[in-house]
Order: C-alpha cells, then structure tokens, then sequence
C-alpha cells in the first residue's frame, strides 16, 4: 500500500499518478476524507479516555456529594468511552481499506494512458526474412506437432482448454531452459528457489492479486488456499512479518514454479496453441532491497532479461510499460516482448517490476541499519523465462523448411549436445 505520509502531505501528486493511470482521484479524496475521520476519532477517544483515568484518581480522594457526582459522570464516560472506541475502529476500518484501494503511484517517467500507450525503448536483433529465404514460416502449433513436441489434442481432452503437454523435444526444451536460467540466475548471485504453488489469502492480498486481478486467480474451494499466477507472489511473502538486515541487501532468488491463471477476459484471444494458457512454469527473478537501490536494481533485472533472451537468438524489443497498464503494485514496467514471425508482431515474453515499498508495507517487510532504524522494503521481480511462449519464439524463429529447428548454441549443452530438433519419424 501507498506511504500514508505521502496521502498527508501530498495528496495532489497521488491524485496525478492516478490520473496518469486513467483512473479517478476519488480513491484518493474519500482515502483523505477516511484519514481525516480516523484522527478525529482517535483524538475523541483518547480525549475520554484521558478524562476517565483523570477520574479514577479523583474518586478515591472525593467525600460525599462531590464523589457522587464524579462516580455519575463515571458510569456516563464508560458508556461514551466503549461507543469512542467502536467509532476509532470503524474509522480505522475504513481508513485502511481506502488506502489499500490505491495503486502504487505510478513512477513520473512512466508512459501516460493504457495498454496502447507503451514507448519502445529498444529493438534488439532482427527478425528472419523468410521470404527471402524462400519459404513460408509454420506456426509453433505444426512444428509441435510435426517434432512430436506439443500436444494440444490430449490437453484439451484431459484438462480442457489452454491445457496442452510438453512431449519429447518439447519437454526436454523446457529442462533445458530452466538449466539455463537457474545457471544465469546462480551465476549472477542468485539464490535458487523452489517456492509453494498454493499460498493463503494474505500472501496474495499482500502482492496486490486479490485488487484488480482478483478474477485471474484460481482459488480452492472450501479451503483458504490459492493457487499462484506467478512466483512473485510465494517469494514476497518469503520474508513478510521480518526485520532484514540493510547490510545483507540485495537479497536475490531465483524460482521456479508452476502458474495458474484463469485469462479472465480473454474469450477468443490466442485459442491456438500454448502463448495463452491456463497453466505453465516460469522462471522468476526476485529482490528485496531498498527504495533507493530499487531504480538501479529494476535496470538489472532488465539487463538480465535481455542477456538471456540474446542467448536464445531471439529478435526483441523492450517497452516502457504505461501507466493504465501497471498492476496494482508495480510502480514502474519493462516487457521485452520477441518476434514471432507467423503472427507478425511482437509479444511479450518477460516483464520486470519495481514494486517500491508497497508490498513490503502491505506484508511488513522491513530493513534495519546499524544505527537501529527500521524502513519499509522495496520489492522487484522480474520473469527470466516463460516457458511457454519461450518455446513458442524458439520454436517459429529458428525453424528450417523442412520442419526442422535449429537450437540455440547456449541450449546445447543441456540438450545432450544436439544442434537440430528432426521432426519425428525421420
């Protein structure tokens, strides 16, 4: 959640971080209105309470007449003081919960306006011309199944749609991949992570995924249980309710984990194949430091996407995420999104987000200095490797005429050395 000293001091600049968002300052106004009534009802409170402990030392010292009317006003004040005390909890409720509907104000660099209003930050590498290499590109659909690699038939059959399996070739390049980003990620400092899949509500509360997403997320009936669209989530709570030593920072993991998202809203988008699908595995990058390391970290975790995506030969841009297309968290975002060349267009393979402090208040993560100051965290993630859509680039970029594909020199060694994946039955 949003720094309640940034709501009081400079409510106007929350207001414009929210317009920049496409939103309405009026979760901002009724979060000021809300904050307004909570100190007003704790000062009513404390007000009484004062006066009835004044009393109690009062009373024992008063005779007659005068005690009687001290123990009235008594009885009177304990009836004012509980009713005082229910209204500061109902303000502080309400306070709360205002606050908490704010998105994290969104970084000033970050483009104005929706999913349309990106700026293009770079182009890395080029696409394939393979008209001028004389043939028609087949899309990851045929070449999965020409390579025995994919098979949406049985996924659909067994799980339904946007489930599919990973067969042969198929599931050795998603080993293969996971080889090589956790040997990235260890090589960089990070530590390896295999976190939970299925985490309780405050995990994902805390994280910002039962706010506007809430309807993505799979949840298990009858139990207090959700099932994770991304590691981000398992690994912010890692650390929830803790004190960090600021000289240990930046604390790095890498983890792989399965996702789960329903793609609420996604009717007839991507029908075709694994670039969207309900369930797939990832590799995710994550750092806890601080709010003022935070900007230099999130370039970091950028340069590590683009280092990983340039292994593979892939063709990318990298854009500057707008404002209205942030999560509720993220304070500022960076896609790189690879070329597919059947679709003719860029999509997104890996995002990285600096969440600021605001997960870590919402979790209560903080950092303590020698001197014994405590300060809220800042938390960043950052995707190294989608499966799915990794294999759906690899698959189309580095096809050959006869269904063939070329690997990637950097997946090689985790391939058993093999340069080419034949079609089956060669």
């Amino acid at each position: 959640m949003i720094d309640p000293r940034l709501l009081r001091d400079d409510p106007d600049a929350i207001r414009e971080a929210q317009g920049r968002r496409g939103l309405s300052p009026e979760s901002v106004d009724r979060a000021v209105a809300a904050d307004t009534r909570r100190r007003a009802a704790i000062a009513d409170f404390e007000r009484l309470r004062a006066e009835q402990k004044s009393l109690g030392k009062q009373i024992p010292k008063a005779q007659g007449e005068e005690k009687q009317a001290l123990l009235a006003r008594t009885r009177t004040l304990s009836t004012a003081v509980k009713e005082a005390e229910s209204a500061q909890v109902e303000a502080e409720t309400e306070y709360a919960d205002a606050v908490r509907a704010i998105p994290n104000p969104a970084a000033p660099e970050a483009p104005a306006g929706g999913e349309d209003d990106y700026v293009v930050l770079e182009h890395v590498g080029t696409p394939r011309d393979f008209e001028a290499e004389g043939f028609e590109p087949r899309d990851h659909v045929e070449l999965g199944r020409m390579l025995g690699a994919i098979d949406i038939e049985r996924g659909a059959k067994v799980s339904g749609a946007r489930f599919y399996y990973l067969t042969g070739a198929g599931a050795d390049l998603e080993l293969a991949l996971v080889n090589l980003a956790m040997d990235q990620a260890r090589a960089a400092g990070f530590t390896t992570v295999i976190p939970p899949a299925l985490v309780r509500p405050r995990a994902m509360d805390g994280t910002g995924f039962l706010g506007q997403a809430a309807d993505d997320v799979y949840r298990i009936e009858g139990e207090e249980l959700y099932l994770v669209g991304t590691s981000e989530v398992p690994m912010a709570a890692y650390h929830s309710d803790e004190i960090l030593d600021l000289s240990q920072l930046p604390l790095r993991y890498a983890a792989f984990s399965p996702c789960y998202r329903k793609e609420a809203g996604s009717y007839g988008k991507d029908t075709s194949g694994i670039i969207r699908v309900h369930w797939f595995d990832k590799v995710e990058m994550f750092t806890y430091t601080t709010v003022e390391e935070s900007y230099a970290e999130h370039q970091r975790l950028l340069a590590w996407e683009k280092e990983f995506l340039t292994k593979l030969g892939l063709a990318f841009r990298v854009i500057d995420v707008a404002a209205g297309d942030l999560g509720l968290s993220a304070q500022r975002k960076f896609d790189c999104e690879a070329w597919i060349p059947t679709q003719g267009r860029y999509r997104e393979l890996t995002s990285t987000s600096n969440c600021t402090d605001f997960q870590a208040r919402r979790l209560d993560i903080r950092g303590r200095s020698a001197q014994g100051a405590n300060q809220h965290l800042a938390t960043l993630n950052g995707t190294l490797c989608a499966m799915t859509r990794t294999i759906v680039a690899i698959l189309e970029t580095h096809q050959q005429a006869d269904g063939s594909v070329r690997v990637p020199e950097a997946l090689r060694p985790y391939l058993q050395g093999r340069e080419v994946l034949e079609p089956v039955g060669r």
